[in-house]
């Protein structure tokens, strides 16, 4: 199996920052992609952040230019520093791996258990 585990979420005030921390591990033959999503109360999950094997990196609109997304340099460990935080970000986050645990398996998509930011205003 592939673990992901999160930290790093918490409560701020508007215009403060956080840094999200996901660590995977377990039976992981290699990783195609790592990125962050979230979800708010009575809406769909959306990608926040992604970065690919290859270090390309995608954001989602909202977060352009307040959001980075990074990795360590085992490439398992993914960190989304985010910045200028609004209430509208508010949201439970999730650690996201798309990952191959051998050679003569296909591509999964595993999840972490999800860390709340909350942005007060």
């Amino acid at each position: 199996q592939v673990q992901l585990v999160e930290s790093g979420g918490g409560l701020v005030q508007a215009g403060g920052s956080l840094r999200l921390s996901c660590a995977a591990s377990g039976s992981i033959f290699s990783i195609n992609a790592m990125g962050w999503y979230r979800q708010a109360p009575g809406k769909e999950r959306e990608l926040v952040a992604l970065i690919t094997s290859a270090g390309t990196t995608n954001y989602a609109d909202s977060v352009k230019g307040r959001f980075t997304i990074s990795r360590d340099n085992a490439k398992t460990t993914v960190y989304l520093e985010m910045n200028s935080l609004k209430p509208e970000d508010t949201a439970v986050y999730y650690c996201n791996c798309n990952a191959r645990r051998s050679a003569y398996r296909r591509a999964n998509d595993y999840w972490g258990q999800g860390t709340q930011v909350t942005v007060s205003s």
